[in-house]
């Protein structure tokens, strides 16, 4: 069923000279399918084909591009075990966790699908002449959104399905009426392929344009780079490190024509532990984290990795609670080696730093790529000074900053980088008191939690993933729910348009029963 090659629109295609092998992380050894990274030729022809797919793909309705994506969704189920034990192969992750996934996948699929089919995500919005309008008469103006063309998408490395070839970026470009070529993601080629061809094969069968999607391979930078360059291209979805995103970010800014990259990239997402909460429910709160910082190992963009509460001896406790609660847990395996080796390499780092201690650290014998949880401390004035402990250890890690009063939590949570979370623990009206901290994590993040964790994104209209830089490119987006879809397209206003040259859904007659903002009132009526 892998075949290890690209495809290229509709077609498969190896004409590289560059092999490579996904890897098991869990048996330590590389699997078996070879897969061929894209040559500059195929590059090429799949940017060409997405390139001449646009023009028709933009003007489809959306009654059709939903029944592309459900069909896609049902294409991925059709795939049913061979998927799931893909994905195990490529991860280390458990079954559980991949049925977990592709019903995440299957989710985000249809929601997009029935929001397409109803269609008021356009934001239509109309206002008529006024011919006898003094001293000047008002023109017929009339505004909607419109896809940008041809999107790259990365695949993310610690979401083979939710955040990869059929995820979110993905699903919500594709719905905009934008065609994709997604750069797979090597940790786990295999799992891309066979979702890409659950993809090609709902675009077979709902008729669609060949170039709507590609998907190429790719060992390393250089097929993403030249994604990115290529003139055809109008935006880049990314999900990864801070280094990378910024790169990608870079790179587009010196095109001849810049484009923008949706890069969702580095979070620490702080927590803020106040004294009464910690006073009254320590046990439960150190119980909550232990589960919450181990997680998956630690590997989701919005792991706690970063605690701040004000010095105490309920503080103190709650720091000892937590050690004895996280290393009772047994560690999991991390996604590759390379993760592993960089949780290790940056895990020593925040360790070596001056006035750093370790609270707690499973030490016991563990199979490789397992990740060893930690729990370290700094005082308040060290990380406030050391821009190194603000930097984020992908993995079950997190530091516990103790500060020595409300004016230092007040001035590190205010220099704190971008975060995509921020959570507040607080109790009997606590936060009133905090107001002002508060409000200043409100302006570093994208999501703020209160007496809750971080970890877990659900999938809704009312979800913020994304946030200040450098957690995002981009925070007023988000790349997740549907309101994700706004990155992929651009406002256009017709002024003076025949009706009969006007895109359907600004002409007079509501022909498709969407909501309308038609001289200030939201309305289903036609005019």
């Amino acid at each position: 069923m892998i075949t290890g090659k690209n495809y290229i629109g509709n077609n498969l295609s190896s004409e590289g000279n560059i092999t490579f092998k996904t890897f098991n992380p869990k048996t330590n050894t590389q699997n078996d399918f070879l897969f061929t990274e894209a040559s500059d030729d195929e590059i090429n022809q799949a940017v060409q084909l997405a390139t001449e797919a646009f023009i028709q793909y933009k003007n489809t309705s959306g009654i059709k591009k939903s029944n592309f994506l459900n069909a896609i969704a049902d294409e991925i189920l059709n795939l049913d075990n061979d998927l799931l034990q893909i994905y195990k192969m490529e991860s280390g992750l458990t079954i559980e966790r991949a049925i977990g996934e592709r019903e995440r996948t299957i989710w985000q699929l249809r929601m997009f699908a029935n929001l397409v089919k109803e269609g008021s995500w356009v934001d239509a919005v109309i206002d008529t002449s006024q011919p006898e309008r003094k001293p000047i008469s008002k023109p017929d103006i009339r505004k909607m959104l419109i896809p940008l063309g041809p999107i790259v998408v990365f695949g993310a490395s610690n979401f083979p399905l939710a955040y990869s070839t059929a995820g979110g970026d993905t699903v919500s470009a594709l719905a905009s009426g934008c065609p994709v070529i997604v750069k797979s993601h090597p940790m786990h080629a295999g799992t891309g392929e066979m979702v890409a061809s659950a993809i090609i094969k709902a675009a077979k069968k709902t008729e669609m344009p060949n170039g709507i999607f590609s998907n190429l391979n790719s060992s390393g930078i250089e097929v993403g780079v030249n994604l990115v360059k290529h003139p055809n291209i109008k935006a880049v979805g990314f999900t990864g490190s801070v280094i990378g995103g910024r790169a990608l970010f870079d790179l587009a800014n010196q095109r001849k024509e810049p484009i923008p990259v949706f890069a969702e990239m580095g979070s620490i997402n702080p927590v803020i532990l106040l004294p009464k909460v910690i006073r009254k429910s320590k046990n439960k709160i150190a119980k909550i984290y232990s589960e919450s910082i181990t997680l998956g190992s630690g590997q989701f963009c919005t792991n706690p990795g970063l605690i701040l509460g004000i010095k105490s001896d309920d503080l103190t406790n709650f720091i000892q609670i937590l050690a004895n609660e996280i290393v009772k847990i047994e560690p999991s395996c991390m996604l590759h080696p390379n993760i592993i080796g960089n949780y290790e390499k940056n895990k020593a780092k925040i360790k070596s730093q001056k006035g750093v201690s370790v609270k707690a650290e499973y030490v016991n014998d563990v199979s490789k790529n397992f990740g060893q949880q930690v729990i370290m401390t700094v005082e308040g004035e060290t990380f406030f000074k050391n821009t190194t402990l603000h930097q984020e250890v992908f993995g079950p890690f997190s530091l516990i900053v103790q500060c020595k009063n409300k004016e230092q939590l007040h001035e590190i949570v205010k220099n704190l980088e971008g975060q995509l979370t921020g959570s507040v623990w607080a109790d009997n009206d606590e936060e009133i008191k905090y107001k002002s901290i508060i409000d200043t994590l409100q302006n570093r993040v994208g999501r703020i939690i209160f007496n809750g964790v971080s970890t877990g994104v659900e999938v809704c209209p009312s979800m913020q993933h994304g946030g200040p830089y450098p957690a995002s490119t981009d925070s007023r987006f988000t790349a997740v729910g549907i309101h994700s879809i706004k990155r992929w397209v651009r406002p256009v206003s017709f002024q003076n348009w025949p009706q009969k040259l006007l895109p359907i859904e600004l002409r007079n007659e509501n022909i498709l029963k969407i909501n309308r903002l038609i001289n200030n009132e939201l309305t289903l009526n036609s005019i």
